[in-house]
C-alpha cells in the first residue's frame, strides 16, 4: 500500500455500516482484503497499553488491535467484560514514565521537549473506544489520578475516516498512536503505522463499495 489515491469529492461521503462476512480475526476485513501481511513488527523502547472497552472489540472499524499487532512492547486490558472493576495499579512501575494519552483540559502536549526530560522509557496508557468510553478511563480509574495526561494537538488531516470525528484533532486509535510514537520514537515509526492505517481505511472503503480498483489508483464511488 502506498496510501489512499482517490478522486476527492467535496461532498460528504456516507459511510454505511455493513456486517463483514467471514472477517479476518486480526484486521476484521474480509479475507480477500486482509492486510495482515502488511503489519510491521516494531520492537520499541516505548510501551503501549491499550485499555479497550469490551464492546469495542466487536467493531470492525477498531484500529487499536492493529496497533498492538505491530508493537512488540504492548498489551491490551479489557474493560466491561466482567462486573469487577479493572485494576491498573500494576502498570505504575518505575521502569517507565507513564502517561495517560487523553486530551483533558490540563493535558500536556506530547512533544520533543517532554520526551527529552529524562532517559527513562515512556509508557503510554491509551483508552480505546468511543469518547464516552475513553472518558471513563480518565475519570473512573482512581489509581491513575496522579498519572500525567498528554495529548497531540495536530489536526487530523486524513481524507477519510472509519468513524465520524467531532473535534479537529480527533483520530482513530491507530492514527493517534502513530503520531505519539512519531514524537517519541521518530518519523520512521510514524510512517509505518500510518501506512498500516491507510491500508485499513482503503480496504474498508473497498469492502463497503466506496472505492474501486482502477489501475494505478482507486476511483471514488459516491453514494447518493
Amino acid at each position: 500500500m502506498t496510501g489512499i489515491r482517490v478522486g476527492l469529492s467535496r461532498r460528504k461521503l456516507k459511510l454505511t455500516r455493513k456486517k463483514t462476512k467471514d472477517p479476518c480475526p486480526i484486521c476484521y476485513l474480509t479475507r480477500p482484503l486482509c492486510i495482515c501481511d502488511s503489519i510491521p513488527t516494531l520492537d520499541l523502547n516505548t510501551r503501549v497499553c491499550l485499555i479497550v472497552h469490551v464492546n469495542e472489540l466487536k467493531r470492525s472499524s477498531n484500529t487499536g488491535r492493529l496497533a498492538l499487532k505491530a508493537l512488540v512492547n504492548s498489551e491490551m486490558r479489557v474493560r466491561g467484560d466482567t462486573r469487577e472493576t479493572l485494576d491498573l495499579r500494576d502498570l505504575l512501575t518505575p521502569r517507565y514514565r507513564t502517561f495517560l494519552f487523553y486530551p483533558t483540559v490540563d493535558a500536556v502536549e506530547l512533544d520533543n521537549e517532554l520526551v527529552a526530560q529524562t532517559q527513562t522509557p515512556i509508557q503510554l496508557i491509551v483508552p480505546d473506544g468511543t469518547w464516552r468510553q475513553a472518558r471513563k478511563v480518565h475519570s473512573r480509574h482512581h489509581e491513575l489520578k496522579d498519572v500525567p495526561r498528554v495529548k497531540i494537538s495536530t489536526p487530523n488531516s486524513s481524507k477519510f475516516q472509519l468513524r465520524a470525528q467531532h473535534r479537529p484533532e480527533g483520530m482513530a486509535t491507530l492514527q493517534a498512536i502513530a503520531h505519539a510514537l512519531g514524537v517519541i520514537e521518530g518519523d520512521r515509526v510514524k510512517e509505518q503505522l500510518m501506512k498500516l492505517y491507510d491500508a485499513k481505511v482503503e480496504r474498508t472503503l473497498i469492502g463497503r463499495g466506496l472505492l474501486r480498483g482502477g489501475g494505478a489508483g482507486f476511483g471514488l464511488e459516491e453514494t447518493a
